[in-house]
């Protein structure tokens, strides 16, 4: 399982820096275009569904990190269980609120099948709004893994059972 998992983060990674510099290029590619008097109105469309792939792929990796921005000014004040427990309050804060966008995103996506991306023919919208999904899955499956590893490092899993008195 580990091998599996260290190949989903790196796939995830090269995909997330791959999607960012392809919605760079194009967006470059379409000003040259503009200013060269042949505009390409489909770059900047294509960007933009780079950008929702490339954001939520790039937030899970930041998230496994911890390269997100955080705020410790109260935790750093509070005794140690209490901060361990304002964690836990975190984790769980996290996890509803990425239980609802998958289920939003899945709504979403179902709903917005039928419609067009930006107008092009064939391809749908829910193309696009799958990256709230699949990034939402991503997130949850991270936070459940630093769920864990918090309480393996507390002793909530021991590596045998107590004897037995």
């Amino acid at each position: 399982m580990g091998a599996i998992y260290a190949l989903l983060k790196r796939l995830e990674a090269v995909l997330a820096g791959t999607f960012l510099l392809l919605m760079v290029v194009l967006i470059f590619t379409g000003g040259v275009a503009r200013m060269m008097g042949h505009p390409l109105n489909w770059t900047i469309d294509l960007s933009t569904a780079f950008f929702a792939w490339g954001a939520f792929l790039c937030a899970d990796v930041a998230w496994r990190n911890d390269m997100l921005m955080s705020i410790d000014v109260l935790t750093a004040r509070l005794p140690e269980k209490a901060a361990r427990l304002l964690v836990y309050v975190n984790y769980a804060i996290i996890t509803a609120f990425l239980i609802y966008v998958i289920y939003a995103g899945t709504w979403l996506s179902w709903v917005s099948r039928a419609r067009a991306f930006q107008g092009i023919p064939n391809v749908s919208f829910s193309w696009v709004t799958a990256s709230i999904v699949v990034g939402g899955l991503l997130l949850l499956l991270t936070t459940l893994i630093k769920v864990h590893a918090a309480l393996r490092e507390d002793g909530f899993f021991r590596a045998s059972p107590p004897a037995l008195r």
